[in-house]
């Protein structure tokens, strides 16, 4: 299937997906998850939810076990509220973007630290 068929039907699932963990999903393993985005494969039987976990790496693994079996859940109440004849398969990766962007601008500043203090001690 070619078009815009499936990025609007994946931003609207991103949309969606995100409501029901915040409002319906009762899961007290499920932490503070920010979905990211959503890819839905060509045929639109598949989707990629990537989504965005706080906490220790304990959490982030307990949450990503709790959306991967509420994954059933969330399928089926993606289908009521879209009205769409077969909801896609859902498949949840955890996206650390943030975290390996936040440890790259923290060694950044090092080195600009570092280059500063250089600079600072051959004046003297």
């Amino acid at each position: 299937m070619t078009g815009r068929r499936p990025e609007r039907l994946a931003e609207q699932i991103k949309e969606e997906v995100s409501l029901i963990i915040s409002g319906e999903l009762d899961d007290p393993r499920v932490g503070f998850v920010t979905v990211i985005e959503t890819k839905v494969s060509p045929d639109l039987k598949h989707a990629k939810i990537f989504v965005s976990v706080m906490g220790e790496d304990q959490q982030v693994a307990e949450s990503m076990k709790a959306l991967d079996h509420a994954s059933g859940f969330i399928r089926y109440r993606l289908g009521s509220v879209m009205r769409i004849k077969r909801a896609p398969e859902l498949r949840f990766i955890h996206d650390d973007t943030e975290k390996t962007a936040a440890r790259i601008e923290e060694l950044l500043s090092e080195e600009v630290q570092k280059a500063k203090d250089d600079d600072t001690s051959q004046v003297e």
